[in-house]
């Protein structure tokens, strides 16, 4: 006959917090910028696949890596793009270290719960790294064409989507240039996180310059 529960186990609250790897506890429903860290978010971004793991290659196509390519795109459409703005849209897809990347029909059927959980994380980050908690419309306008530009691109490389269907969810886009294409050729897990926290130091510091804009 199994045994009843233990008041005490009736009244303890759920868990709502994740160790990380750096020592850092982060409270998922209250997260403090505090505890935040970059090499946290790059060691998990490195290791979400995107597409929910349904993509060619040998290695997943990570977050991480993603994130590195929208932000590249970026700079394509935008010429001399303030430091700034570049790492705000480095790290659109930083909550993701902690909730992992849902494919959105499935964030659709979450709805507001999922929506609300991401924007706190993705808050703190920004305040962690001297950033504006909320994106200004610009940026975030850039950053969404960017990500769109990205998806279409990756579905019909790397995730099996004809060109027809990828236009109908993601819209035409055209042809990419060389440097570009070199994003859509997953990456080892290591060398994803090691390029995502270069890249991140990078624009970290030029941003951090007298100079910056």
């Amino acid at each position: 006959m199994a045994s009843k529960p233990s008041p005490r186990a009736k009244t303890q609250p759920a868990r709502a917090w994740q160790r990380m790897l750096s020592g850092r506890r982060l409270d998922l429903l209250d997260p403090s910028p505090l505890d935040i860290e970059i090499e946290d978010i790059a060691h998990g971004l490195a290791r979400v696949s995107r597409w929910n793991g349904q993509t060619k290659g040998p290695h997943s196509y990570s977050v991480s890596q993603h994130s590195l390519f929208v932000e590249a795109i970026s700079c394509q459409l935008r010429q001399e793009l303030p430091a700034r703005t570049s790492l705000t849209i480095l790290l659109h897809d930083a909550a993701e270290y902690v909730i992992g990347d849902m494919i959105s029909p499935f964030k659709a059927v979450l709805g507001e719960a999922y929506k609300g959980v991401e924007a706190r994380i993705l808050s703190a980050v920004m305040l962690r790294f001297g950033l504006p908690a909320t994106m200004a419309a610009t940026v975030q306008k850039l950053a969404k064409e960017a990500d769109g530009i990205a998806a279409y691109h990756e579905a019909v490389a790397l995730a099996g989507f004809e060109e027809s269907e990828a236009k109908l969810i993601f819209g035409a886009h055209g042809p990419l240039g060389s440097a570009l294409k070199s994003y859509l050729q997953p990456w080892p897990t290591e060398e994803a996180q090691r390029r995502f926290l270069a890249r991140f130091r990078e624009l970290d510091s030029l941003s951090s310059s007298p100079k910056a804009s």
